[in-house]
């Protein structure tokens, strides 16, 4: 019982100093420190230590480079190139140029890492086009905000990098075990947007292209494939570590942004520092949940925690059942970053009790976190697309609901066929 008062006190501190507008990482620190009081331990060299053993991570070092990576692309023409490149295929399936906001989003994850970023791209991008060629809004506003999500899960994955970190599991298998999932997703929401479009019958009909048309419409997007590819398959196939792919990602996104023209010094300075300000925040955060992670050991809440989920008895699809329920009504107040650092040091030992593999727990992490970017109040995602079309943020959510339930039915599917997310890990070369 003292364990547990202890723990709803150290609650109510967090959510006071977090209420209070405190940044994440000093309320992580304050309420680390506010439970190592009457422990007996050094707080001072506990928090020295763990917070420079967080900062001084080498493999911290893929942050910022796939960061730097994403905002130079971001910067450059490729939201242009995917709209010219993806329509002209488009045209003859179900839902038409709505795919084009799933397949754009896919192509844009895989080097921004950023779900907002992603959103926010292909939402200036497509939203303003499709309204003009008289697409319902609905669809449209709907498919951005939850092909949005697939930021967190195609790698590289600033999530994935954060919760790596955080579980100290290798992040280049985290980024390969996406793969696969994210491709799923990403039919899951072509399906729907197939099947609207078959019982709705309500979009324009787009003109037909030649195939010889539709391959030179699609030759700039050929670089930009390139780089992903090169990037993800140096770390499948041994041959890079996330970091060192990270860094010929950002050399590749420079070259094409020479190439483009959009190499400026303007353009170049200010992608160097949006990298260094997203960065520095995540390891401000990861320092102080690496803190209150140790502070959190000397309390002996995590072993309490284990040994009570453990006499409940229950069997592992019941407590991933449990978590989600838990992460979706957490989601609906904070953001998802914060969402992994503040509950990774209590749930992994009640994880690993329960004989779950960190990494497909990573995997599960990422798609629960998508779903707190399209849940209100503070989903992310939704005030993207306030601010881009007017809507309210009801609207949005009700627009985006059916790839809300698309995302629940993907974590369904990993937790019944795990080797979606382990197959691709298992035969990397290490």
């Amino acid at each position: 019982m003292e364990t547990i008062g202890t723990a709803l006190v150290l609650t109510v501190l967090l959510l006071a100093v977090l209420g209070a507008g405190l940044w994440i990482a000093l309320a992580l620190i304050i309420v680390g420190t506010a439970a190592m009081i009457g422990s007996g331990a050094p707080i001072g060299q506990v928090m020295a230590t763990t917070i420079w053993g967080s900062a001084a991570s080498w493999t911290l070092t893929a942050l910022p480079l796939f960061i730097w990576m994403g905002e130079i692309l971001f910067r450059s023409r490729l939201a242009e190139y995917l709209f010219a490149g993806l329509a002209p295929w488009m045209g003859r399936l179900p839902g038409q140029l709505v795919h084009v906001n799933v397949i754009g989003s896919g192509i844009f994850a895989a080097f921004s890492g950023s779900s907002t970023a992603t959103c926010a791209t292909i939402g200036k991008m497509t939203i303003p086009e499709l309204s003009r060629r008289g697409y319902p809004p609905g669809i449209v506003i709907g498919s951005v905000a939850g092909a949005g999500t697939l930021g967190l899960l195609i790698p590289p994955s600033i999530s994935m990098i954060v919760y790596g970190v955080a579980a100290e599991v290798s992040i280049a298998k985290l980024f390969i075990a996406g793969v696969i999932p994210g491709i799923l997703l990403m039919l899951l929401f072509s399906a729907y947007v197939a099947g609207w479009a078959v019982i709705r019958s309500e979009l324009p009909r787009e003109p037909a292209m030649k195939l010889i048309d539709r391959v030179k419409a699609s030759r700039h997007m050929a670089p930009v494939i390139l780089l992903i590819l090169v990037v993800i398959g140096s770390m499948y196939g041994g041959f890079a570590t996330a970091t060192e792919a990270a860094a010929v990602g950002v050399a590749g996104a420079l070259l094409l942004s020479l190439f483009s023209g959009t190499l400026t010094w303007k353009t170049f300075s200010d992608a160097l520092v949006a990298a260094m300000l997203t960065s520095t925040m995540i390891a401000f955060i990861l320092a102080g949940a690496s803190f209150l992670t140790a502070a959190m050991a000397f309390t002996g809440i995590p072993r309490q925690l284990v040994a009570w989920i453990g006499a409940l008895d229950l069997s592992p699809y019941a407590l991933i059942a449990a978590l989600t329920v838990f992460f979706i009504i957490l989601g609906c107040f904070i953001d998802g970053i914060s969402m992994i650092v503040l509950t990774t040091a209590a749930l992994l030992p009640v994880v690993q009790a329960a004989g779950i593999d960190l990494l497909w727990f990573g995997i599960y992490i990422v798609l629960v976190v998508e779903l707190s970017m399209i849940t209100p109040p503070v989903g992310f995602n939704l005030f993207v697309l306030q601010g881009l079309t007017g809507r309210s943020v009801g609207y949005i959510a009700c627009a985006t609901l059916p790839f809300f339930l698309l995302i629940i039915i993907m974590i369904g599917l990993i937790a019944l066929v795990p080797e979606i997310v382990s197959y691709l890990p298992s035969r990397m070369t290490n």
